[in-house]
């Protein structure tokens, strides 16, 4: 139950904007109830004695106005107050059914100034033989046989601005809300802004400098990350060229040393051999610029992932020695760069040749599969060698890993793989390892689809 409810509001730990709001509308209404208690608190005391005095203004001009008149005409006079003050007086009988008043916060101070006006005899009511009402005796000429009701509407007594008192409050608390949701967008945009600028820079997407304006952190935040953007971009342009440089300085003595052993009188075995070493230094110095080449997204094009999937299985039949099993669904297109896709792919299907050969035979079985999920592209490629133990399979992502234990030993820098997670993740897409329950390695890989 309690991973349930963390689970539940995982939104509020992971979103700098929620948390922000939900902070400070909590502040809010916090400070509001507090200062609404506070008043309430502090206005009972003066609001009590206002109300006892009009009470005793009311119950004095009534007895005074019933002692000064005529007993013929008190009848009168009391229909007056009724119609024209809602002064409501009734003689206090022995009989009378009576509710005592419903306690409230400024009800025993009320009572208690009322009773020391009027005499410790006054009696208060909240209901008279069911009349609901402000009830309070007097008498008259301080004759203890001759008391009477003074009967109020309970408006009178009652805080008349509870209703309107609440709805200011309310539409204060909507307001603070508001001023809450603008002051939570102001503190994230410019985190926001950097957070998508920091994702575009990791897919190897050329960006917009940030707006070095703003608070002093923001703007100074904002300069530190365009000036790191700047010299990643820098380092990047100086690394092709100085890999572009050195695989012309390598490669120019490379065809000079292959001429020079097929002009040479060597035995078979010696030239094959030295061919082959050759042939490894010119692949190994193919896959450093592989790594190295920048990828420009605006190069990309609309790109028919199923007829190039095809393609290069086609090419890859003709391989000796490899077995490929496609499940292509047709017209699945990304945008993208067709030349370092079909790289990438071509480059996954001879390491599944080199490294993923059935146990036991000289055969590599290949499975590739193209599939739409949702709004992303699922390609699929697996061998069934003997594959990758599952502590070692983030490692074999980075640059000049290898792992010659649990697949064989090949020719290479190890550069294979990290060249497909960093081709695929500057598509804006992921690449995952995964080990196939009858034995073997799936490279799974998930593009945005077009």
């Amino acid at each position: 139950m309690t991973s349930a409810l963390s689970n539940r509001f995982n939104w509020l730990k992971s979103g700098l904007f929620w948390r922000t709001f939900v902070l400070l509308a909590i502040l809010i209404t916090v400070s509001m109830a507090a200062w609404v208690a506070s008043f309430r608190m502090l206005e009972r005391g003066p609001r009590a004695r206002q109300i006892a005095a009009q009470v005793v203004s009311m119950v004095t001009i009534t007895r005074a106005a019933l002692t000064h008149s005529a007993p013929d005409s008190r009848r009168e006079l009391l229909f007056d107050l009724a119609s024209n003050e809602g002064i409501r007086i009734y003689p206090l009988e022995k009989t009378d059914r009576v509710v005592p008043m419903a306690d409230s916060s400024i009800m025993p101070l009320l009572q208690e100034t009322v009773m020391s006006r009027l005499g410790a005899d006054t009696k208060f009511a909240g209901k008279v033989n069911d009349v609901a009402g402000f009830w309070v005796s007097f008498k008259i000429d301080n004759d203890a046989d001759d008391m009477y009701w003074l009967m109020l509407d309970r408006e009178r007594i009652e805080r008349k601005s509870s209703t309107q008192l609440l709805r200011w409050a309310t539409i204060t608390l909507f307001l603070s809300l508001l001023g809450a949701v603008f002051i939570s967008r102001l503190i994230n945009q410019p985190l926001a802004r950097l957070t998508a600028a920091a994702r575009s820079i990791a897919k190897g997407q050329s960006i917009e400098p940030l707006p070095e304006q703003g608070p002093t952190e923001i703007r100074e935040a904002n300069r530190s990350f365009n000036q790191m953007a700047n010299d990643l971009e820098r380092v990047e342009s100086d690394r092709a060229v100085i890999l572009a440089g050195i695989s012309h300085d390598l490669r120019t003595p490379i065809a000079r040393m292959l001429l020079e052993v097929e002009m040479a009188n060597l035995s078979d075995d010696s030239k094959h051999g030295m061919e082959s070493d050759l042939a490894q230094m010119n692949a190994i110095i193919g896959q450093f610029l592989d790594y190295a080449k920048p990828t420009d997204p605006a190069s990309f094009e609309r790109v028919d992932l199923s007829a190039l999937l095809t393609d290069t299985v086609h090419d890859a039949g003709r391989i000796n020695g490899v077995d490929i099993t496609p499940k292509i669904d047709p017209n699945l297109n990304v945008m993208g760069n067709p030349v370092d896709l079909k790289r990438v792919f071509s480059n996954l299907i001879e390491n599944a040749r080199r490294y993923g050969k059935t146990v036991n035979t000289a055969q590599a079985d290949i499975e590739i599969s193209c599939r739409p999920e949702n709004d992303q592209i699922v390609i699929e490629i697996a061998d069934h060698g003997s594959g990758v133990p599952e502590s070692e399979m983030d490692r074999l992502l980075r640059p000049f890993a290898r792992l010659d234990t649990a697949r064989s030993q090949a020719d290479g820098a190890g550069l294979g793989l990290a060249i497909v997670a960093r081709v695929i993740g500057r598509h804006g897409g992921k690449l995952q390892l995964l080990n196939r329950e009858q034995g073997g390695l799936i490279v799974k890989m998930a593009l945005p689809r077009q």
